[in-house]
């Protein structure tokens, strides 16, 4: 799985699985960007295919319906949605 880092503060390990084309997982961007948070994340839909099948799996781990953002911190908590007031709460914004 290919990551793109984005630097910030370092609040714990934040993975943000989004599509290029959601207008929501833009704004968790923005969001997580505003908040100076250290996070990677990865445009699910620009994936190949084989690629594209292992992620989605990954992410039903966390999030069943496989919805677009799905934030998981320190592989304990997962915040789905553009859930701006859970994000702020879970990550100290």
């Amino acid at each position: 799985m290919n990551l793109k880092h984005v630097a910030g503060e370092n609040r714990g390990e934040v993975v943000l699985y989004a599509l290029s084309t959601c207008g929501w997982c833009r704004k968790t961007k923005d969001l997580l960007n505003s908040l100076g948070v250290e996070y990677s994340y990865i445009d699910v839909d620009s994936l190949d295919s084989e690629e594209k099948v292992s992620v989605k799996e990954e992410i039903r781990r966390w999030n069943p319906a496989c919805s677009f953002p799905t934030i998981v911190v320190n592989n304990e908590t997962c915040i789905k949605g553009y859930a701006a007031e859970r994000i702020k709460e879970v990550l100290g914004g």
